[in-house]
């Protein structure tokens, strides 16, 4: 049977009411992420409530706390622990600083007493602390390196001046504030310190089982709190492991998750969103997207507890961190490799204006690992990266939208679930297609991948290109008066932002290059090792004009309309 206790409490109340208790942030708890700007906004609530407010006997509302007992009578915070956390913090930093203070005041002893049962276990007789180890809260969270340093913050009323965790940058932050008040509020300060105790409300929910906490938490938070969908995620799975030796071993495989998610550079939340697609391409669903959360939460989160899911989590963030980082698998015994040829069709992809292509991408990897396909893993990998920049770019250029590739990219990523090849027929013109590059298009938002995809085609260009890199106009945007060839201000402004006076080149290089005319740069060209650049080095010629970008154009389009050709038919 649900039982709930829910009751209006004061801070005070909250914590003093704990004694030989603590209140546990349990293992599958997201770190402490609140930042400066966050507590900034809670000190002037406070601050501006009790100046105007809370002598007319009104209370600051601080929202909801749900928690559950566990089998130490401990309750752990399943929603509210970022709330908690941060007022421990200010609470310890009044404390610290009435430890400053005249210790024979009747004020400064009764604040003291008032204080000291929210942060320790005080003796039952006397109320004084004899143990500053035994704090009111613990954190197990396993994914925050900083625990330590939050308990030794509570314990010591000390941090290190230039930490970098979010515990010492806000307890400093409050110490700061706190000072402030003190010296323009010398007579409001005790008033500041009994107002946070007694007029500060939380609505603590206390519930009978784990269960029930995590059903109010995700029930909270769809409703627009603000929590990550993979937090979410995290307590469903949590709730549906039903030893303490399960749930240990996977805030351990969460964290290791949550590590290479960094290390590729996405959130766990990417990481979903990959494996929604993979899921939607093994049901042959190319219906209409629904959002991550209502995607996983319509099935009742089924597809949380398939025993392969934080395996295929893993591999799919592995595999991420090789394309993003270009680093080779870490965590696991996979033979497959990434070619240089596939790498310079993803750097390509990597400037693509949204994330779809990540989702055909996904879900050819973890069939090819499922089925053991590495010795041919590189040669398909390509072929689907040369359609991909083919079908995703050239429907770019015509029609700019998600809308124009989505149940293309749906119809694509089942047809590699099904190992069937998909027949892609687009109707190509090549005059349509010239006319459009030339006199219409003229979208950024493609054009630099473009460019780089033109880089690669040289047939001389065996290495990757650096991941930073910038777009060189081989005739300078800047207009100088003394500019070359017969060349107006007016005319080369037409050109200058054609496909053919543009090239991709190393970015120092392109400093050193600045504005100077094409025979002068020639030299910093030389110095390349992109290989169209080099081949720009060689030419004879000290001007860069019109009939020259026309030239490079005809070129530049015709080498992609052949790749495009060549790959989406």
């Amino acid at each position: 049977m649900t039982e709930l206790q829910v009751g209006k409490k004061s801070i005070s109340k909250l914590f003093s009411e704990m004694q030989n208790r603590k209140f546990i942030i349990p293992e599958f708890q997201r770190p402490y992420k609140w930042d400066t700007e966050l507590c900034e906004t809670l000190w002037n609530d406070i601050e501006d409530f009790a100046a105007n407010d809370a002598a007319s006997g009104a209370d600051y509302f601080l929202g909801t706390i749900v928690s559950c007992q566990n089998e130490n009578e401990d309750l752990e915070i399943i929603d509210g622990q970022q709330r908690i956390t941060s007022f421990l913090l200010l609470l310890r930093v009044f404390y610290r600083k009435l430890e400053d203070m005249n210790q024979n005041s009747l004020d400064v002893v009764g604040l003291k007493s008032k204080i000291a049962p929210c942060i320790w276990d005080v003796d039952e007789i006397s109320g004084v602390v004899t143990d500053r180890t035994k704090i009111r809260i613990q954190s197990l969270v396993i994914t925050d390196d900083d625990n330590n340093t939050f308990h030794k913050i509570l314990e010591t009323g000390d941090c290190l001046p230039n930490a970098e965790d979010n515990y010492s940058k806000n307890y400093s932050f409050f110490e700061t504030k706190c000072d402030e008040y003190a010296k323009n509020n010398p007579l409001g300060w005790n008033h500041l310190c009994i107002t946070i105790l007694n007029r500060c409300i939380i609505l603590p929910i206390e519930c009978n089982t784990s269960e029930t906490a995590l059903k109010i938490f995700s029930t909270l938070n769809d409703r627009g709190l603000p929590l990550a969908d993979s937090d979410v995620f995290k307590a469903e799975i949590y709730k549906s492991i039903e030893t303490s030796d399960e749930r240990k071993l996977f805030t351990e495989e969460w964290n290791d998750l949550a590590r290479l998610c960094k290390q590729a550079r996405i959130t766990i939340d990417d990481i979903f969103r990959y494996y929604m697609h993979v899921i939607r391409a093994r049901n042959n669903d190319n219906s209409k997207e629904v959002g991550l959360r209502k995607f996983y939460a319509d099935s009742k989160y089924a597809y949380l507890k398939s025993p392969e899911l934080i395996k295929e989590l893993w591999a799919l963030a592995d595999f991420w961190v090789n394309i993003n980082i270009r680093k080779e698998p870490s965590l696991f015994d996979s033979d497959y490799s990434i070619s240089p040829e596939a790498r310079q069709y993803l750097h390509c992809l990597a400037y693509y204006p949204n994330e779809y292509w990540k989702y055909p991408v996904s879900v050819f990897f973890l069939k090819s690992l499922k089925n053991k396909e590495s010795k041919t893993f590189d040669e398909n990998f390509c072929f689907l990266l040369k359609r991909l920049i083919s079908l995703l770019f050239y429907k770019f250029i015509f029609t700019p939208s998600i809308n124009a590739i989505r149940d293309d990219i749906y119809n694509l990523y089942i047809s590699i679930k099904s190992s069937k090849k998909q027949d892609i027929n687009i109707p190509i013109d090549d005059e349509i297609f010239f006319k459009r590059m030339t006199d219409e298009f003229a979208s950024p938002k493609i054009s630099r991948a473009l460019i780089l995809l033109n880089a690669y085609l040289h047939p001389q260009q065996n290495d990757l290109i650096p991941e930073t890199f910038d777009i060189e106009h081989i005739f300078p945007r800047q207009w100088q008066d003394s500019n070359y060839g017969g060349w107006n201000k007016e005319a080369a402004q037409v050109y200058l932002d054609h496909f053919g006076n543009k090239i991709v080149l190393e970015k120092k290089l392109n400093i050193q290059a600045g504005n100077g005319y094409f025979g002068v740069k020639k030299s910093r060209y030389a110095k390349s090792k992109i290989a169209a650049i080099c081949e720009l080095s060689n030419l004879s010629q000290n001007d860069w004009r019109k009939e020259d970008i026309e030239a490079r154009d005809k070129r530049f389009i015709s080498e992609i309309l052949s790749f495009i050709k060549q790959n989406i038919a």
